[in-house]
């Protein structure tokens, strides 16, 4: 159980950690650094947060930011007739493409896994509407990355 636990919080932290490099630019090694020494299992501002499976949070990070053109044109290919990436907002963006890199890179988790968790990851930025989006894009991606 602590095992699920300390991934879901890297899945969070992870989403939490592209948000800001998008928002900032932070580079991606100093990003990792700061969530490592700042974020994971620290308390902020009242709020504690989980301690996170710190090499789980590195790859999907690192991961992520490594295939973003390749994640970046699965999701594309896959937005509705006159969508863009350019128009989801940032904490989806960075949403779909944590999933969608845990998708394509990490087979060891089950993409019933990766579907839950994100929808999880999803239901705290967003509404019910917004999480069945989440499901379905990452459905489709699933669909690809992953034929059964």
């Amino acid at each position: 159980m602590a095992r699920s636990l300390s991934r879901s919080a890297a899945r969070l932290a992870a989403v939490q950690a592209l948000y800001q490099q998008e928002m900032e630019g932070t580079p991606t090694p100093h990003l990792i650094h700061e969530f490592h020494d700042h974020r994971l299992g620290a308390t902020i501002e009242g709020a504690t947060y989980a301690d996170a499976e710190q090499s789980f949070f590195d790859d999907l990070v690192s991961g992520t930011v490594a295939r973003q053109a390749e994640i970046d044109e699965l999701i594309a290919d896959r937005l509705a007739k006159g969508w863009s990436l350019a128009r989801l907002d940032k904490p989806m963006k960075a949403i779909l493409r944590v999933g969608a890199y845990e998708l394509i890179a990490r087979p060891d988790v089950p993409v019933a896994s990766v579907l839950s968790e994100y929808i999880d990851v999803a239901d705290a930025f967003y509404d019910k509407r917004e999480k069945g989006f989440v499901n379905g894009l990452l459905d489709a991606i699933a669909k690809v990355a992953r034929p059964a």
